[in-house]
């Protein structure tokens, strides 16, 4: 898990924040100097951010959890498809669908739509309809697919979200609020950090800027799914080497069954003593 230094940042251009009059107060702390009306992000409190962001993320993917990851931007879409897939992580880049985390289980009842839609297609049943039918379903799946085809597989809640633009995604942000769900995010000097669990200050805007803190989150959490695989294939093997007795405790155990004690012989009866012989009769005295 390498975080990226101060003259990677510096290049990519994750200082540059927005207009003076355009800051939010509460992100003063990140905020290092102004230059020409333009807030100055402080890098090093932007690289020490990424390295706690990443070590968080790390731990949720190696616990086998799921991080949905939202950037609706144009600078930010292609970078988020390429990194989450790369991982095999859910990932939102058009438009925020309402109630997709408050209200679960209609957006889980959509995919399913898309699914039966799929089975039609493959048991011969979509042959079957009209021309104008089959049109409408196809619109109806390609609609589908561009918005939630890439969350497909979520079948439950995610454990976290990770916002590209915590302002532009102020619904995605606010709803895991809600729900309690731990949110990471990329905070510019304009938006509120307040409702971010894990604030990481820096350029939301440029694509490089936004593509650097993606490597160093995403190799991060690929760091912990390997280690998940590892631990899993240990565990079967630790499982039976706790289950076979040491060899040599199974042959003591062999001895001690195969010779048991040999029963105690029963003391014999001490020896009844001999009847005291009769004393003499003591002779009567001589006249």
């Amino acid at each position: 898990m390498a975080t990226p230094t101060f003259e990677q940042l510096l290049a990519a251009g994750c200082h540059f924040g927005h207009l003076k009059r355009k800051w939010n107060p509460a992100m003063a702390p990140y905020i290092f100097m102004e230059r020409n009306g333009i807030h100055i992000i402080d890098l090093y409190k932007t690289a020490a951010k990424i390295d706690e962001a990443a070590a968080a993320l790390k731990q949720i993917a190696k616990s086998g959890k799921r991080v949905l990851f939202v950037a609706t931007k144009k600078q930010a879409k292609e970078a988020i498809a390429d990194k989450a897939a790369a991982i095999n992580m859910p990932y939102v880049i058009e438009r925020w669908p309402g109630g997709m985390l408050t209200n679960f289980p209609t957006i889980r009842k959509a995919v399913k739509k898309m699914t039966a839609i799929d089975k039609m297609e493959k048991d011969g049943t979509f042959d079957n309809l009209s021309k104008r039918e089959k049109l409408q379903i196809t619109r109806q799946r390609a609609k589908l697919e561009k918005n939630l085809g890439s969350i497909a597989d979520l079948n439950r809640l995610p454990s976290a979200l990770f916002v590209v633009d915590v302002m532009k995604e102020h619904i995605a942000v606010a709803e895991a609020n809600r729900l309690g769900i731990p949110v990471f995010g990329i905070v510019d000097t304009n938006s509120n950090p307040d409702d971010i669990d894990f604030v990481i200050p820096a350029n939301d805007d440029a694509s490089k800027s936004i593509e650097i803190i993606l490597d160093a989150v995403c190799s991060a959490m690929a760091e912990g799914l390997e280690e998940r695989k590892i631990e899993k294939l240990d565990q079967p093997e630790e499982k039976e080497a706790d289950a076979a007795p040491a060899p040599g405790k199974r042959r003591r155990m062999r001895r001690s069954e195969a010779a048991p004690e040999a029963p105690k012989a029963e003391e014999a009866p001490a020896a009844e003593a001999a009847p005291e012989a009769p004393k003499a009769e003591e002779a009567p005295a001589a006249e």
